[in-house]
């Protein structure tokens, strides 16, 4: 008699495994994540002999710091600045790195474009496609430029077909687009599935170890803007970037979620053209082109990505209600700090937000959750309800508290140099950083502002 296969589910946000269907993942607490798959079989182990890795002859005993030797950390430059900037430095030897972003924003043409300079270097790469024929990587390569014979495609989706290309290869660099379409024979379900995902990414991991090879994964994402599958592959790797930005806009943001070779406050910033994706040096400058003139409720501010300052312009539309419920909308923003920000407003300077409709967009698509937007959307709003515009080489920055303080935020130099540098001639600062910002950056008006309200009777 057949013995009847077993089933096991999982949630396709956290990766938790249950051997029941639950409508609530106790791991995540999301609801109506669990699918069905057949469970994976055990493996027969030897009577008598012990589990791990000691039968397999790579068992390491334990050592003490002392005993450990450190190496320098191998860089590869990938001749893409933001790119390098993003990854800490370049592409380490031997790390597994994860590319996530929505369909089309380029996710597959930056892989490409690296691709192309590493083997303009000379360096081994192995671009690997489970999505497109070779015919239709052409099309595109045609378009980006020219490209060396050290770069090899292959169009594949079985795993054990390229872990066996990769070894008898050998490469530096292996980009597999996509981890969505890889597929283990040892795991019998579909493709894009939680456990193919999980067991596809832990085979990468081992051969990107063992052969001290460099390995790009790309990872398509949800409607939420997660990386389809478990969050567990985001665990498994040793660094996660984001590409963020409409993909009907020009401009892309890449960004460093995870990082063990670097920071994760980095940002890179591309603009799509024909050639491919080209690096924007000047963000400031990108952000704000095509900024009104004379314009009530558009104010500029200064937020710090990483080490870097970028200038965005906050605009802010207040109208009368129609209705009894005033509506808030922000775009690019907290839409509950943008809540907040007009409570305080209406309690500390006394706008009677509650009668108006209050929305606010960070020009340029871009998305900052930083504290220091407070003030450039306080001022955005106000100049807004009173229709008095903000004079064009103005900057402020600061962090506004529930009491309608100005609280003072880091790398304040910084900003001002940046805001110097692009031509404005005053800034609105919290007043803990006036003497600073002022001993420091010259040829600059500086407002040191300890309260919303002060900062309202400048306009």
């Amino acid at each position: 008699m057949a013995t009847k296969i077993k089933s096991v589910f999982f949630c396709q946000s956290c990766g938790y495994e249950s051997s029941k269907w639950m409508g609530q993942c106790p791991g995540c607490r999301e609801w109506n994540t669990f699918v069905e798959e057949a469970a994976k079989p055990k493996t027969q182990q030897v009577k008598g002999l012990p589990t791990g890795s000691r039968n397999s002859g790579t068992y390491v005993p334990p050592k003490t710091l002392s005993e450990i030797v450190m190496n320098e950390e191998e860089r590869y430059d990938t001749h893409i600045g933001e790119l390098n900037r993003v990854l800490g430095g370049g592409l380490v030897k031997g790390s597994l790195i994860l590319v996530g972003g929505d369909p089309g924003i380029g996710k597959s043409t930056i892989l490409l474009q690296v691709a192309g300079n590493l083997s303009a270097d000379t360096r081994s790469v192995l671009y690997i496609s489970g999505e497109e024929s070779l015919q239709q990587i052409k099309l595109r390569a045609n378009r980006l430029g020219t490209f060396k014979d050290s770069l090899k495609f292959m169009c594949e989706t079985n795993l054990s077909d390229i872990e066996d290309a990769i070894t008898g290869m050998k490469p530096e660099v292996v980009v597999i687009d996509s981890i969505q379409t890889m597929y283990n024979e040892n795991v019998s379900s579909a493709p894009g599935s939680v456990s193919q995902v999980r067991e596809s990414t832990s085979v990468l991991l081992r051969i990107a170890k063992s052969m001290n090879i460099s390995i790009f994964i790309v990872g398509h994402v949800t409607k939420e803007g997660q990386v389809a599958g478990p969050r567990v592959l985001e665990h498994m790797v040793d660094t996660v970037l984001y590409f963020e930005g409409d993909r009907h806009a020009s401009y892309r943001v890449l960004r460093a979620v995870k990082n063990r070779f670097g920071s994760t406050n980095e940002i890179g910033v591309f603009e799509m053209q024909d050639k491919g994706l080209v690096e924007v040096t000047n963000p400031s400058e990108y952000m704000l082109e095509g900024r009104p003139e004379n314009a009530s409720g558009s104010v500029v501010t200064c937020s710090i990505e990483g080490t870097r300052p970028i200038l965005i312009e906050v605009q802010a539309l207040v109208c009368r209600t129609n209705f009894g419920f005033p509506r808030r909308q922000a775009n690019g923003t907290d839409f509950n700090r943008v809540n907040l920000l007009a409570a305080v407003l209406e309690k500390r300077v006394g706008l009677q937000m509650g009668e108006y409709d209050a929305y606010v967009n960070l020009a340029g698509g871009m998305r900052i959750a930083e504290p220091s937007l407070d003030l450039g959307i306080c001022l955005a709003l106000i100049s807004s309800f009173k229709n008095k515009p903000i004079a064009d080489d103005v900057c402020a920055f600061g962090e506004v508290g529930l009491s309608g303080e100005v609280r003072s935020v880091s790398l304040g130099e910084a900003r001002a140099m940046e805001a110097k540098k692009l031509g404005f001639k005053t800034l609105i600062v919290p007043k803990a950083l006036e003497k600073k910002i002022r001993t420091s950056v010259s040829d600059l008006e500086i407002i040191g502002v300890s309260s919303v309200a002060d900062a309202m009777k400048i306009l």
